[in-house]
């Protein structure tokens, strides 16, 4: 995220061979500046059109916003179930706490149920949250170690 200008060639690469296999649910390779954009200015159906407009705003707020503008927009323009959207209110009704008091393993949960809140559980995970939530707070100890968050932690940017 730190480091690419809002959009993942390799993912989305990766992501079109999958689909034209036609085996399984569609795959998606969109960056968070690319959801960013897609939640805060679009519609959430597929198709052509939506992403051309989608490819537009990315480049747009990549150029105006700071990443830590986009993870902030991201964070609060997201659905996490149950029609909670933004972080804060997400870690209300999931956790009973405000999204400031999250435990690394409680932001992992909700991280783990995007991009389909609706149908896991982050306040009580089923194995695939569990999996997913061990393997996020595993590479957030590795983004943070290594100094990697700085575009979006004021408290991780080198002087």
């Amino acid at each position: 995220f730190c480091t690419h200008d809002g959009f993942d060639v390799e993912a989305i690469q990766r992501a079109m061979r999958a689909n034209e296999r036609g085996r399984g649910p569609m795959r998606g390779g969109s960056t968070i500046s690319q959801q960013t954009a897609k939640n805060l200015f679009l519609w959430p159906e597929r198709s052509w059109v939506r992403k051309g407009f989608e490819t537009y705003f990315t480049a747009l707020i990549e150029f105006m916003w700071p990443k830590e503008r986009i993870m902030e927009a991201y964070l609060n323009a997201a659905e996490w179930g149950d029609g909670n959207f933004g972080i804060e209110a997400a870690a209300r009704a999931r956790f009973g706490v405000s999204a400031e008091e999250l435990t690394p393993l409680q932001a992992a949960r909700l991280a783990a149920v995007l991009p389909n809140p609706n149908r896991w559980r982050a306040d009580a995970p089923g194995p695939y949250v569990r999996s997913r939530s061990a393997m996020l707070v595993g590479r957030a100890r590795v983004v943070r170690n290594e100094g990697l968050s700085g575009c979006v932690l004021e408290s991780d940017q080198r002087n």
